[in-house]
């Protein structure tokens, strides 16, 4: 695709898993205690979870001694460990709901980062998943796991400070942490009793505008020991836990959108990477990001915003360009600058014999992780750029859902083949076999980045991408200009378009009245 599909496929792979250091400073509010890292997260010592069953039932007893042998702390929760054999197993554990952190709950953490691998586990293998569920969970899904221990997390409302019983459980939470050491993490109490954090998550795109926008859809998720609270945010980038907290938590954001899409690949193989911004107060964390914020976080902000906006503009006024696969996975690379939408996770291309030819042994490993979309963003200094490099793929994933597997496969092992017999040059020539799916793909996607850039950032120069290629886009900004607006024009690029004069013989099919235009473009560039 961009720059090219995916030739040296494996080489991508192998420079992406290597480590790289990244230079920015983080723009979040004072209320956060410390910069986002993305090495591997670092232990300290294990502390004792103040929810364990055995401590809630000593607060219980400290501070309702008449009343505590009436009543049962019954574990509410299991706090678990699983170990995925491999990614199967993985998303089987996701498919159950379950929300999977890869380092443990109850340890002190000296560093923050995007993740963490347990010595115990072997480099290259899934590591320890951890994770909370009920007590009633099943576990016959055939993945090894752990009960850690069992846990009481009361739930408690703000409008509520006793139960039926007369029982505080804010209080006796709060005991718990003395009881098992943690007091000195408590926060004041409140008149509410404990704190429901809500924030808001933003980022400034300089080149639009000074004004800072929201986040959209991306997940905030934070925890205190075993207790957790997450919520999506809105389009204004504000979100709204539920969870009460007596203790700073632990803040992240989740990049696994609402929209369905996830931005994946932190320096391990995971379906949608994880920022860590760090303790926050109980009330919330605000977090505004710009270009000179941490480059990680920017730009998985970007990619995220404009991976929203795109899936909103398909539907527009016409419903005519279809979204993307909602599960859709986007690996984002720092040091590359080739993207594909090689939809590898749909089925397309994977069995292809010219792409296995090329692969070899690293065809496994694609084949476990499956990436939809590829972002090379090295030479992305820009919201814009990022932006520009966003939508042109994903215009690739929506034609991919027009057209499915056989046209994909066909497609990818042109820009494979002739990238290599062409004498490298991207796209090829134009006269190689089966040119024509490369011809209508990437006029399609070129002609859209140019197009919702250009309606994006208006009040400037214009900004024009693939120009000087073969397959001419002008042709569908000219169109464009002529009334045939982006649903007029996807509305023609079904499975059976393979070429440039099928697809003038299409529009001329669907749009008989715009005859005269759509004969004079194509035959300006052809």
């Amino acid at each position: 695709m961009k720059n090219f599909f995916f030739p040296f496929f494996a080489l991508l792979l192998l420079c992406a898993c290597s480590k790289a250091t990244q230079d920015g400073d983080f723009a979040g509010s004072e209320s956060s205690d410390s910069l986002p890292g993305h090495e591997m997260i670092v232990l300290g010592r294990q502390l004792d979870d103040p929810y364990s069953v055995e401590n809630m039932t000593k607060a219980l007893e400290a501070l309702y001694p008449t009343k505590a042998d009436r009543i049962n702390v019954d574990p509410t929760h299991l706090y678990v460990r699983f170990l995925p054999s491999n990614e199967k197993e993985y998303d089987a554990l996701l498919e159950r709901g379950l929300d999977l952190l890869d380092h443990p709950l109850d340890y002190e953490i000296v560093r923050e980062g995007d993740y963490y691998h347990d010595p115990s586990v072997e480099e290259g293998k899934i590591t320890w998943q951890y994770a909370v569920v009920s007590p009633c969970f099943d576990f016959g899904t055939g993945v090894r796991y752990e009960i850690l221990d069992r846990c009481h997390i009361p739930v408690t409302m703000p409008d509520m400070k006793s139960d039926e019983n007369g029982i505080d459980w804010e209080a006796v939470e709060r005991k718990a942490y003395e009881i098992s050491g943690n007091a000195s993490r408590l926060q004041p109490v409140t008149k509410a009793g404990g704190n429901s954090p809500k924030g808001r998550i933003t980022i400034v795109d300089e080149e639009l505008s000074a004004e800072e926008v929201g986040v959209k859809g991306v997940m905030v998720s934070c925890n205190s020991f075993v207790k957790f609270g997450k919520a999506y945010t809105d389009e204004e980038g504000r979100y709204q836990m539920s969870t009460h907290f007596s203790s700073k938590p632990r803040y992240r954001l989740c990049f696994k959108n609402k929209k369905g899409f996830c931005i994946g690949f932190n320096l391990l193989l995971v379906p949608a990477s994880v920022s860590s911004l760090g303790k926050g107060e109980t009330t919330g964390l605000d977090c505004k990001v710009t270009k000179n914020s941490d480059r990680m976080l920017f730009t998985r902000c970007v990619v995220n915003n404009s991976a929203y906006d795109y899936y909103e503009q398909c539907l527009g006024d016409k419903k005519s360009i279809p979204t993307p696969p909602a599960n859709l996975r986007i690996w984002l690379f720092q040091a590359l600058s080739s993207s594909s939408a090689v939809m590898l996770q749909q089925g397309a291309c994977i069995d292809s014999s010219v792409l296995a030819e090329y692969l070899g042994q690293y065809l496994t490993l694609v084949k476990m992780f499956l990436p939809d979309v590829t972002l090379g963003i090295k030479s992305a200094h820009s919201y814009r750029d990022i932006y520009a490099t966003t939508v042109h793929e994903l215009s690739h994933a929506s034609h991919y859902m027009a057209v499915g597997n056989d046209y994909w496969d066909a497609y990818a092992t042109f820009v494979l083949s002739s990238f290599v017999t062409s004498g490298f040059v991207t796209y090829g020539v134009g006269t190689e076999k089966n040119h024509g799916y490369c011809e209508v793909g990437e006029m399609w996607a070129y002609y859209m980045q140019s197009s919702m850039v250009n309606e994006r950032y208006q009040g400037e120069t214009k900004r024009f991408y693939g120009m000087n290629y073969w397959f001419h886009p002008q042709i569908l900004l000219n169109l464009e200009e002529r009334g045939l607006d982006r649903y007029k024009i996807f509305a023609a690029l079904g499975p059976d378009v393979v070429d440039k004069e099928m697809l003038r013989k299409k529009l001329l099919s669907l749009y008989p009245e715009f005859k005269s235009a759509i004969t004079q473009a194509f035959a300006r560039y052809f």
